[in-house]
């Protein structure tokens, strides 16, 4: 009876979700550039494409409304999500700290992580850092500038796994859940098990979080969770069997953009669905998630690595190129397996515009996964840019009742 009912909520919940959304314009958006679109479209479920955009109308209070636009918008179509999942923690972190305010903690608090499991590691000092030691606030800035994955393991462990997806599930991401660190192997037991923390400010401790034990699997009804024709396995051996990504981080791009439209425009929510952050928490997401790396002296990147447009693929792909200067893009994007995801919202000084863009798409023709050998390059980057350029172009041209206040989104990157 329950997976009934499940399956019933489910269905009403896609109803919804078509209903609300317009799935024929980005079709024929993509269809009248077949310069840059007609090898996706061809075979869009070879590329697993899937495109969600949302207009933002303002009214004469400038409070926003959404209209929306999707393309192959499937949230039970798994893809393997990679760093996009980093957002969500970085806003739950935040929440934590706010709710351990009475404590002493804050978010520049120095985090010392030990270890208490296998395979778990500690943390003591943080060379990037002004201070030179680790902190809730630092670890943030490498996440939105780079995403840095060991900023992302040490903010999984203090919200803690079972935090986390309680989280998802009151904020309404119904289709998604977090369930392992990043880049080093974390599945199964050892994802169950957080690392002991002690948080002080100067020499005081001021929170002590013991280990945290989280035994739920968090299922999703989800398809697609095998892929390819092969892995490299951990010894680089092939093995002739399809990958499963089953137990994996799944994070729907509906809800990407969902927790993005919230973090954004929380004025377009009821006050009871927004996420509990203070105006520095904002004021610090929407710098470090805008910011450019050449433009941070801590943590300090080598350009040759990290250019400016490194983490903007939506618009740029991965091209070294100077950025247009009226245009800031505030995203998390993500790259793993072949696939290259982006959520952004968009902001053209100049022109007065303002957009939400979320797009996934992937190409490994060999079918071999684990083998570094995808389509990046030639596939997926363009893709991305195409994208990125195309519905800019539109929103240029698209008549606006009113021009949208986005003095908001002017953030002090000297700082």
């Amino acid at each position: 009876m329950k997976r009934i009912i499940t399956t019933v909520l489910s269905l009403i919940s896609l109803s919804v979700m078509a209903q609300k959304t317009d799935t024929v314009f980005l079709k024929k958006l993509m269809e009248s550039k077949p310069a840059y679109f007609s090898a996706i479209l061809n075979h869009p479920d070879h590329n697993q494409v899937q495109i969600l955009y949302t207009q933002i109308n303002r009214d004469a209070k400038n409070k926003p409304t959404f209209k929306t636009f999707s393309y192959h918008l499937n949230p039970h179509h798994y893809f393997y999500p990679a760093s996009t999942v980093k957002l969500a923690a970085v806003i739950f972190a935040l929440e934590k700290v706010n709710h351990l305010k009475s404590t002493g903690l804050t978010a520049k608090s120095t985090m010392i992580t030990d270890s208490a499991y296998k395979g778990q590691t500690r943390v003591l000092k943080d060379t990037t850092a002004k201070s030179g030691l680790p902190s809730i606030e630092h670890y943030i800035k490498k996440i939105l500038l780079t995403s840095d994955n060991d900023a992302f393991n040490r903010l999984f462990e203090f919200i803690g796994r079972a935090e986390i997806n309680q989280k998802l599930k009151a904020n309404g991401l119904n289709d998604s859940r977090i369930l392992n660190r990043l880049a080093i192997g974390d599945a199964g037991e050892s994802a169950k098990h957080t690392n002991p923390i002690k948080f002080y400010n100067g020499t005081q401790l001021v929170y002590d979080q013991p280990q945290q034990y989280d035994p739920k699997e968090y299922e999703l009804k989800l398809s697609n969770l095998v892929m390819g024709t092969g892995y490299l396995d951990s010894t680089d051996k092939l093995v002739n069997k399809p990958f499963s990504l089953a137990g994996k981080n799944a994070f729907a791009i509906n809800d990407q953009q969902k927790l993005m439209q919230k973090l954004i425009l929380p004025e377009a929510f009821p006050v009871k669905e927004r996420f509990n952050l203070t105006a520095e928490d904002y004021k610090l997401i929407y710098t470090y998630m805008s910011k450019y790396p050449t433009e941070s002296d801590f943590p300090k990147y080598d350009p040759k690595e990290f250019w400016p447009t490194y983490a903007k693929m939506l618009y740029y792909g991965r091209e070294q190129v100077t950025p247009d200067s009226n245009i800031r893009i505030f995203n998390k994007y993500g790259d793993s397996y072949g696939y290259i995801i982006d959520n952004a919202y968009f902001v053209d000084f100049k022109n007065g515009i303002e957009y939400f863009l979320t797009a996934v798409v992937q190409s490994n023709e060999d079918g071999i996964f684990n083998d570094n050998k995808y389509e990046y390059d030639t596939v997926c980057f363009p893709f991305m840019k195409n994208l990125g350029h195309t519905i800019y172009d539109l929103e240029l041209k698209r008549a606006r009742k009113r021009q949208p206040d986005l003095r908001k989104f002017k953030m002090d990157y000297n700082h």
